[in-house]
């Protein structure tokens, strides 16, 4: 049972550490976004936000946690990082010296890290200057100059620094992904109050009943539907071959490969993101008009955002399917262990196939994922909701709370604890 399940987590204390210590740092986080950085009139700042609701700097707003509306020392949020997380993976592609890195296990791997914390402190130095210089121009700054420019640029990038610190913590130490549950606890600490908002403006009759109703119904909608096809799978058959090894018999067995329909997870919509907050949010500070035409034309809604984002987030289904799933390591790796496709030759072939299926499902995927982000936000703009959470929100908190739950499972199963994602019928063999 589910309520047993959540009892049984307790009771392993490795667990219990990582889950406590990953709530300690998501607090401190949320203590951080409630830092105002020196030098802001927040009355002033608080007003522009107020008019600014349903733009880009409210889905950038959202991704922060918050922490942009009050200018805090996290308005950057993880952005940064996630930018210069992207920067690399591409440079790896086409740069021969990270591609080695790559393959070079733990240590090539700590190298690309290293890589992308310089990135990221250099994309906050940059976002800083355009933030502090946009803020001197919209009148809310106290005392403008260099001195508020150079203090804002390092408050802002110490404060991406010490966010992007936490998420490594968390992963390493904690539960789930840190970047990934940063985000989440951005989104889902605002909840409450939009809850309360939404009351509020259906009490003063600013808000219709039964738009309210067709909203309830279609983020439960939505939410069924990202859960059902998150642990949606296409299962490629697998036979392995009998052998002998000393006087012992091995394989024989069937089993098979899954490849999940939404392989890349909620990376795709925070890649699409972020590279569309990058230009949109410097713009939005920028009083010029020209550049304000640029960050008008990206209102989340609006034709232009949509399909810059449904490009994006089809690139990066693929492309990160690309990156984190390797066919070929696949088919060499069950041509070792004698194992083969029925029906398809071994190396090249099984190669080939695999890669022709994976393509085909990715194309499923992309084409979830860009529904789920962009159809609720097209409704929910239509319906004048005043806040945004729509389906880029909906699908980042369950795809994040789907496998952060997976990985406490599987902390439990280890140590013969029935978990809480299965049925009450399934039970750990010589735990009945």
């Amino acid at each position: 049972m589910i309520g047993s399940g959540f009892q049984n987590i307790f009771k392993v204390p490795e667990l219990k550490r990582r889950i406590l210590f990953t709530l300690a740092l998501l607090a401190i986080y949320r203590i951080g976004v409630a830092i105002p950085t020196p030098g802001i009139d927040s009355a002033a700042l608080a007003d522009i936000f107020a008019r600014a609701r349903g733009t880009i700097l409210g889905v950038f707003n959202m991704f922060s946690g918050g922490a942009l509306e009050r200018l805090s020392v996290f308005a950057l949020g993880i952005m940064p990082y996630i930018s210069a997380s992207i920067i690399l993976q591409l440079l790896t592609v086409v740069i021969p010296y990270l591609e080695q890195l790559k393959k070079e296990g733990e240590q090539g791997r700590k190298k690309i890290t290293q890589y992308t914390r310089y990135g990221t402190v250099v994309l906050s130095i940059i976002q800083g200057l355009g933030i502090s210089v946009g803020l001197e121009q919209m009148g809310v700054v106290l005392i403008p100059g260099w001195s508020f420019r150079i203090m804002t640029v390092i408050t802002l990038t110490a404060g991406t620094a010490f966010i992007m610190w936490l998420g490594e913590q968390i992963t390493e130490r904690g539960i789930g992904n840190g970047i990934s549950l940063i985000i989440f606890a951005g989104i889902v600490v605002r909840l409450p109050s939009a809850i309360l908002n939404t009351f509020r403006l259906l009490s003063t009759g600013e808000l219709n009943i039964f738009a309210v109703l067709i909203l309830v119904v279609l983020m439960l909608a939505v939410v069924a539907f990202i859960i059902y096809v998150e642990q949606g799978q296409r299962r490629i058959p697998v036979q392995y071959a009998k052998r002998m090894v000393g006087r012992k018999m091995y394989g024989g067995q069937s089993t098979h490969l899954p490849l999940k329909i939404n392989t890349s997870g909620v990376i795709p919509p925070i890649f699409a993101s972020s590279i569309i907050m990058f230009p949109a949010t410097i713009a939005n500070f920028i009083d010029i008009p020209w550049v304000q035409a640029i960050s008008s034309s990206l209102t989340p809604g609006g034709i232009i955002y949509n399909l810059l984002f449904v490009g994006f987030i089809f690139f990066f289904c693929y492309f990160y399917t690309a990156v984190t799933f390797n066919p070929v390591d696949v088919a060499d790796n069950m041509k070792k262990n004698g194992g083969f496709i029925p029906g398809i030759r071994p190396g090249k072939r099984t190669a080939d196939y695999i890669d022709r299926v994976l393509t085909r499902i990715t194309l499923g995927g992309a084409l979830y994922v860009s529904a789920v982000c962009v159809l609720p936000s097209i409704l929910i703009s239509r319906f004048n909701i005043p806040f945004y959470f729509g389906g880029t929100a909906l699908l980042i908190v369950v795809g994040v709370a789907i496998d952060t739950m997976s990985q406490i499972e599987s902390h439990m199963l280890t140590r013969h604890y029935e978990g809480f994602l299965k049925r009450g019928s399934a039970r750990i063999k010589g735990r009945r």
